[in-house]
């Protein structure tokens, strides 16, 4: 099939350089880069911008972003993966518990590192765990996330009231030993969790394709992030948190992610490959 005398495989090339050429623009004037992310997943994000700005080529985006900070930011909202919940996947929280916890148990303090934090649920469900097993008080978690509109919210602590019976739901799963609703209090705006909660908490912009590593950390919990990234940056990403974890730290990754086939999978063990939980042994 043909349209305006043009082949579907030229048109698909014209995207493809559209594509590229936006996401070099983006980088070379804003400093965000996104040029090694999976390219079905950014395309589908720029296709929505493009249709709730109501342009018709993604040239016309670029012409609009370009000069348009406020456009620019709403397309990185779209980039942006925020898909998260309180103790997502129950199973990989009670396995923490059950075998990282304990390690944790030796050292004389704890840092651990929440990349691509999002919202901060999973931030909170950490630091209701280390509350319950007697480790938060020489715990420090970094919190991070290249959307500083997402870190905000996770700043917050509110969250949707609709959402709790999901959570009490996985916080029990994950084997929880409190009644859930102990940890917030409900308000007119949702549920805001207790503030003690976020007390040893560092919530801060960190960009896992342009920035270096920041401290050394006992875990570092980047859990379905890497899924977006193409196999190039996926590699940088992980040669960062190998550099950012000290020996014997815990990698955790999320559950359609894997430490195999990477150029560094030799220098973890698994300490639960179903789960994705890793140990740092080189």
């Amino acid at each position: 099939m043909q349209t305006i005398g043009f082949t579907e495989e030229e048109i698909d090339e014209t995207e493809k350089l559209e594509i590229q050429l936006l996401l070099e623009a983006i980088y070379l004037k804003y400093g965000y880069d996104y040029r090694n992310y999976a390219y079905p997943s950014i395309r589908r994000r720029i296709k929505h911008r493009l249709f709730a700005e109501k342009l018709t080529t993604i040239t016309s985006l670029l012409d609009k972003v370009f000069h348009d900070t406020a456009c620019f930011q709403r397309l990185v909202g779209d980039f942006s993966i925020n898909v998260t919940e309180m103790f997502r996947d129950p199973p990989f929280f009670k396995e923490f518990k059950e075998k990282v916890i304990p390690l944790l148990k030796t050292y004389p303090s704890i840092r651990i590192w929440h990349a691509g934090c999002s919202t901060g649920e999973e931030v909170y469900s950490m630091a209701i765990l280390l509350q319950e097993e007697g480790l938060y008080d020489k715990s420090k978690i970094y919190a991070t996330d290249i959307n500083s509109d997402v870190l905000k919210t996770a700043k917050s602590g509110i969250f949707p009231l609709n959402a709790m019976k999901k959570y009490t739901n996985n916080y029990l799963q994950a084997g929880g030993e409190k009644s859930f609703s102990d940890y917030y209090k409900v308000t007119d705006v949702g549920v805001k969790f207790n503030s003690d909660l976020t007390r040893n908490v560092v919530f801060a912009q960190h960009n896992l394709v342009t920035d270096s590593s920041f401290n050394e950390f006992h875990v570092i919990l980047c859990r379905n992030v890497l899924i977006y990234f193409n196999k190039e940056l996926q590699n940088s990403v992980h040669e960062l948190f190998y550099n950012s974890l000290g020996m014997f730290g815990v990698l955790c990754l999320g559950n359609k992610e894997s430490i195999n086939y990477t150029k560094l999978q030799n220098y973890y063990e698994a300490i639960n490959h179903h789960q994705k939980i890793y140990r740092k042994i080189k």
